[in-house]
């Protein structure tokens, strides 16, 4: 039982991962014969997976039309993003009074990894090391309940969010506000980092529309 619950897992994760770069696209069908074949699996762990992930809101169980990946329409995407800045700017507001000297070591070495990748003007990479360095921020809060709330809410933003760093220039500004949000933190001053993490996270006007159209051009692929 525990070796079938660690393998469901294991595709859970392997099949959000899909989801958050792009492989399957908002609306998509998941066709469990064709997740089970890809994965040298029975249909079984594959369902399992499935009702995991629609149990975090990633994907969509319906009748006679099976799973697919969830749509968020552009109203509840302004939303969530509105939820997820005062998610971030709570744990930030924690993290600069919590943070430890070797938390800020670790925070700093979070933001400089995500340089190399910046330069490289590489998306993906970049899109790994920026999750990275928000945990560093959530685990700072030193609140496990607050972290595990943004960290779920992070997790079904995910494909928006990897989306709009594909965006001309947007590489480069996270960058500088990551940079302005660590320098914050090791300050300790709480309401800067609160104000820069709001700011960093909210997307509005010329960002958002950008990130719808490129929204667009995903589906379209698919």
């Amino acid at each position: 039982m525990d070796t079938q619950k660690k393998r469901s897992e294991t595709l859970r994760e392997s099949i959000e991962e899909m989801i958050a770069v792009g492989k399957f696209a908002p609306g998509q069908h998941l066709d469990e014969t064709s997740l089970a074949e890809e994965f040298g699996v029975s249909r079984t762990p594959i369902r399992e997976a499935l009702i995991q992930l629609d149990s975090m809101g990633i994907i969509e169980m319906r009748p006679r039309r099976g799973a697919i990946v969830a749509e968020i329409g552009p109203q509840q995407l302004i939303e969530m993003f509105e939820v997820m800045a005062e998610f971030e700017a709570m744990c930030g507001r924690l993290a600069a009074r919590r943070m430890s000297p070797a938390e800020h070591a670790e925070l700093i070495a979070a933001h400089q990894a995500c340089q190399a990748a910046r330069d490289a003007s590489d998306p993906d990479a970049y899109f790994y090391l920026n999750e990275a360095f928000h945990d560093h921020i959530y685990a700072g809060s030193h609140n496990t309940f607050l972290a595990n709330q943004a960290r779920a809410l992070h997790r079904r933003l995910r494909p928006y969010r990897r989306l709009q760093l594909r965006v001309r220039d947007r590489l480069k500004m996270s960058f500088d506000e990551h940079e302005a949000v660590v320098n914050a933190i090791v300050a300790g001053n709480s309401e800067k980092t609160v104000e820069v993490l709001r700011q960093h996270i909210m997307i509005q006007g010329q960002r958002f529309a950008d990130l719808v159209a490129s929204l667009h051009q995903l589906k379209s692929a698919a």
